[in-house]
């Protein structure tokens, strides 16, 4: 009989708060729609490992596996670019290569964190985890989180993933702080060149060999992206394509959420540092909108064609929700104003940006000695 109730004696108010916080996340997964794959997951999965002796964690069970097996590997991570590469259309960055810039320059927010959570007292490798889901790429806060800081991989987790949610709340507020009415009017040229088959099949190629000399570290999440996005280009695999946009996509997803979720265990959860990384990733997410914005006013002062500087906000990894949200705006401030394409364009620079910035500081902490 004491066994059958141990459960109840040693359930604490701390898993009843996970209980709550798991709660949530599924909420506003099925009422809100925010991210619901991946947090309607990670919330049931928090709940699974806050009952106590849950049979589900422990050296058996078989959320512990899963994580082992898929995050402790990296495996989940790499998986999903695959699948994320095979739904890309690079077609908008080719056509603009100039967008790559706003894709480098809204990843300002991942540096600038960095240095705050230093300051702040974290460790270097837990400093850069925590910079990272500035990046607005979910897998990519998984790997370096996991790589570096595999204790705060639950909060890292759920900050990028809810602010990634929430980014038609947090951008437009700060694009109309740092813009005029006149610059969010801006009109974009619509007659953009038709990119070739051949040049679509050699750019993940070319990308991953570039990006592979010069950040060797980041070639497992651009490699796995590009390889994706090669299934999607070449026109033989389309089956393949397909599968790996659908079927790869939601079980990795799904097995992804639920075992991230159970990391949530409410002694490593409910703390002061967790409270600190969810701050610090919305300070993440608003200095990269800032940086993107704060480039394109600055390449304005010296093109003689204006960019919409909105479209340097578009550079985060958020794809393609901050690009729709871009436009949006465009369209209250001009109905007849059409930057899609070239929001697009930069939304998918910022993904090919966030795993170099990923690549590159896993490269100078790797490097360091501690």
């Amino acid at each position: 009989m004491e066994v059958l109730f141990a459960s109840i004696k040693n359930f604490s108010l701390g898993n009843a708060v996970m209980f709550i916080i798991g709660g949530t996340l599924i909420y506003l997964a099925i009422k809100k729609d925010y991210e619901p794959m991946l947090l309607l997951p990670i919330g049931f999965g928090a709940i699974l490992a806050n009952i106590p002796f849950s049979s589900a964690i422990g050296e058996q069970g078989f959320l512990t596996i899963l994580y082992k097996a898929g995050i402790e590997t990296e495996l989940f991570p790499i998986l999903i670019f695959i699948a994320i590469g095979a739904m890309i259309d690079f077609g908008p960055l080719l056509q603009q290569p100039f967008m790559l810039f706003f894709g480098a320059a809204a990843q300002f927010g991942i540096f600038f964190t960095t240095i705050l959570a230093r300051a702040l007292g974290f460790s270097l490798k837990e400093a850069v985890s925590i910079g990272i889901i500035g990046a607005a790429d979910g897998p990519t806060s998984i790997y370096v989180a996991n790589l570096f800081a595999g204790n705060l991989l639950g909060p890292i987790t759920v900050a990028a993933y809810s602010y990634m949610s929430l980014v038609p709340l947090i951008q437009p507020p700060v694009i109309r702080a740092l813009t005029t009415p006149e610059e969010r009017k801006i009109g974009m040229d619509l007659n953009l060149c038709k990119v070739s088959k051949t040049t679509k099949i050699l750019f993940p190629i070319i990308v991953t060999i570039v990006a592979g000399i010069i950040a060797p570290l980041s070639v497992a999440l651009i490699g796995s992206l590009m390889f994706g996005n090669l299934i999607r280009e070449c026109g033989v695999l389309d089956k393949l394509s397909k599968a790996a946009q659908n079927e790869l996509s939601n079980l990795v997803t799904l097995l992804l959420g639920i075992t991230i979720g159970s990391t949530m265990v409410a002694e490593n959860f409910l703390t002061i540092k967790t409270l600190m990384i969810l701050g610090m990733g919305l300070v993440a997410f608003i200095f990269d909108t800032a940086g993107g914005v704060l480039f394109a006013k600055l390449l304005n002062l010296f093109l003689p064609t204006k960019i919409n500087p909105m479209i340097g906000a578009a550079g985060i990894s958020a794809f393609p929700m901050s690009a729709r949200v871009i436009q949006k705006m465009a369209q209250q401030e001009n109905p007849g104003n059409f930057i899609l394409m070239q929001a697009v364009g930069a939304n998918v620079a910022g993904q090919v940006g966030s795993i170099l910035a990923g690549g590159v500081l896993i490269y100078l902490v790797s490097s360091m000695a501690f």
